[in-house]
């Protein structure tokens, strides 16, 4: 079996790309482990809460904590079953987030169980934590997802489903969701558009529309990209929202350094709401292939009704975040 298609096989479909150590390989069994641990000393934006503005204090964040392992078996010369378990370590709890089987080969991969959609890759930003959402989605992961990728190099696509608990129970936290993607790759300029629909979101009849549109141009150590995502929200009072965002970003990569920074713009079509713009600059600096620290700041101009101080208008103002991350 080449090694090219068993690599590709589990890459397009693992929820969390870290560096690996190989644990098996052999008879045309692939065992691959990887984990990732990150820890920041973290300062976020002021938030709104209950009756009045409460402003963030900084305090050491505990980030992220993933272990997966991925196996991949050749079955024929042309195809693979390949197989994924995931652990995610939040709030002094263990959470199995990814759970998944499949089959791949030349005509791209199909898996099935507990894992990501399609549109949790959707964004281009290149903030590490302030520069806001993007586009949102929403739902992105669930337990009962049947996913297709498909990547030949130059062009890819991808469609993945998620339903319900037994795709009639309007009581379930995941709704229903169909998700896709299509793009391509024309030397250094990659392009794609991301489409989601969903219905049924978190038990109340909610449903949400949307579409992004994505592009990243490299030119030598600089990177610029950008994107255009709108998004429509339905209640089960059929009362609409709709929701703009613009995104850009760029960065300058100078041997182990990269200096990055971005602006989001978010035009949010409902009563009461204001646009909202948000600018963030970070840099990082790359101590070994596996191991990286960052500093980064951030501004938005998001406004908070502070009821208990005359009712003054005030920004969610500024952040900071440093941080370290390791993976294995």
């Amino acid at each position: 079996m080449k090694k090219t298609l068993l690599a590709l096989s589990v890459l397009a479909v693992a929820g969390t790309a870290n560096a690996g150590i190989n644990l098996y390989d052999a008879d045309g069994v692939t065992v691959d482990l990887s984990a990732a641990a990150e820890v920041q000393y973290y300062q976020g934006y002021a938030e709104e809460e209950g009756n009045g503005l409460t402003e963030a204090d900084g305090k050491i964040r505990l980030d992220d904590g993933d272990l997966a392992l991925n196996t991949t078996v050749a079955v024929t010369d042309q195809l693979n079953t390949v197989a994924g378990i995931a652990f995610k370590f939040e709030d002094q709890e263990v959470k199995n987030d990814e759970l998944w089987v499949g089959i791949g080969g030349d005509f791209g991969t199909m898996t099935f169980g507990r894992q990501l959609l399609i549109a949790d890759d959707s964004g281009i930003g290149k903030d590490v934590e302030l520069g806001g959402e993007a586009i949102d989605f929403v739902t992105t992961e669930g337990d009962q997802v049947f996913k297709y990728v498909f990547d030949n190099g130059q062009f890819y696509a991808g469609v993945s489903a998620l339903l319900n608990s037994d795709g009639k129970d309007k009581t379930s936290d995941e709704g229903q969701v169909i998700d896709g993607r299509l793009g391509a790759r024309f030397g250094d300029l990659d392009a794609r558009v991301y489409l989601y629909t969903s219905e049924d979101m978190k038990g109340a009849g909610s449903s949400r529309d949307g579409f992004n549109l994505e592009a990243e141009y490299t030119m030598g150590a600089m990177s610029f990209a950008g994107s255009y995502g709108q998004i429509e929200d339905e209640t089960a009072a059929k009362a609409k929202t709709d929701i703009d965002v613009i995104m850009l970003a760029g960065s300058y990569t100078m041997d182990k350094t990269t200096f990055a920074a971005g602006y989001n713009f978010y035009d949010v079509d409902s009563a009461g709401s204001d646009d909202v713009n948000s600018f963030y600059a970070n840099v990082t600096q790359q101590l070994h292939s596996n191991v990286k620290v960052y500093g980064e700041v951030g501004y938005t101009d998001l406004e908070f009704t502070d009821v208990l101080n005359n009712n003054k208008k005030t920004d969610a103002g500024f952040g900071y975040v440093v941080g370290m991350e390791v993976l294995f």
